[in-house]
């Protein structure tokens, strides 16, 4: 079983615990003209997902106001 999820970074701050990493938050934001967009609102009409990362590599992956698929997989 898996569940996935489209979210949007809509914020990057550094992070106080730790001055070399930041915290990213993504959110639920969808656009009513997109059909993909249409079925993701109908199952997760709100969320929030919050992560820090101290790694320069990792966080050029990242794009402020860019949409990402999160994966939910359970492990083991």
């Amino acid at each position: 079983m898996s569940v996935r999820a489209k979210m949007t970074l809509t914020s990057v701050t550094h992070n106080s615990r730790s001055p070399s990493s930041k915290a990213l938050k993504f959110t639920s934001q969808y656009d009513p003209t997109i059909p993909e967009d249409q079925r993701f609102q109908k199952a997760t009409p709100s969320a929030q997902f919050e992560i820090s990362i101290d790694n320069p590599a990792a966080l050029e992956q990242f794009e402020l106001g860019k949409s990402y698929y999160v994966d939910f997989t359970p492990a083991p």
